[in-house]
């Protein structure tokens, strides 16, 4: 993915932490989603719907883009002006009670995100999977902790986080929290190789977020932090 492609919607007002596109972008590069025009896609806390351009242009796929804390009129005023207001459906869902069709989407994409409503085993597929149709994919990017600190969150992140430092779990916790199902054919968990360039983005920022985080890069994000990437297949059933 060119990610010059993607510069100038790139800023304060759109970005809620490490950039999104960055990390989507290893994601997409590591595991390319194919998809057609009538082909749905949720992105599934997109935030102020960076990633939901990004999914839109380089699939051209429909995009469901859900966000709880971003409302779906402001989201939809940027999809407007953005060009893919036709393309790209604005929603308003929460993640453990969404309201969608079974078997609904093609792939499902999670940046940023994941971690504050997924974290216990079974949420996948209680929450997920029977809006997926058979043979799509999952790709997440999550903030997490390296591999060697797993099981410490609380106890190095706290000063940073506070009681969300709970949040943070490694590549191998990740595993074992997306678990397995009679439909799932693949689960990749990976530490990501954009971690210092998505950090580096956000803290170029003057966002106040980004203030504060520059305090603990340092000390504690940089140490004991990684992005988790997540790529899940699910089975394509062969009807005979």
């Amino acid at each position: 993915m060119d990610m010059g492609n993607y510069k100038k919607y790139i800023s304060k007002e759109t970005m809620m932490g490490p950039n999104c596109v960055r990390i989507l972008g290893e994601l997409l590069d590591r595991h390319p989603l194919q998809a057609a025009a009538d082909d749905r896609i949720l992105d599934l806390g997109c935030g102020t719907g960076l990633t939901s351009l990004v999914i839109a242009k380089e699939t051209g796929a429909k995009v469901y883009a859900n966000d709880l804390w971003i409302s779906a009129e402001e989201n939809g005023k940027r999809f407007a002006q953005w060009g893919v207001g036709q393309q790209v459906i604005p929603m308003c869902q929460d993640a453990n009670d969404l309201r969608f069709e079974k078997g609904q989407f093609r792939a499902l994409v999670s940046i940023d995100s994941y971690h504050y409503f997924a974290g216990r085993k079974g949420f996948f597929q209680e929450k997920i999977l029977p809006f997926m149709g058979d043979g799509g994919e999952v790709l997440i990017g999550i903030p997490g902790l390296k591999d060697e600190f797993t099981g410490r969150g609380e106890e190095l992140l706290f000063d940073w986080l506070g009681d969300e430092a709970c949040l943070f779990q490694s590549r191998t916790a990740w595993r074992e929290i997306i678990g397995s199902h009679d439909r799932m054919e693949t689960v990749e968990t990976w530490e990501m190789d954009c971690f210092c360039e998505a950090w580096e983005e956000w803290l170029g920022t003057d966002h106040e977020f980004a203030r504060g985080d520059r305090k603990y890069f340092e000390t504690v994000i940089r140490p004991y932090t990684c992005f988790v990437g997540v790529y899940v297949k699910l089975k394509q059933v062969l009807y005979i």
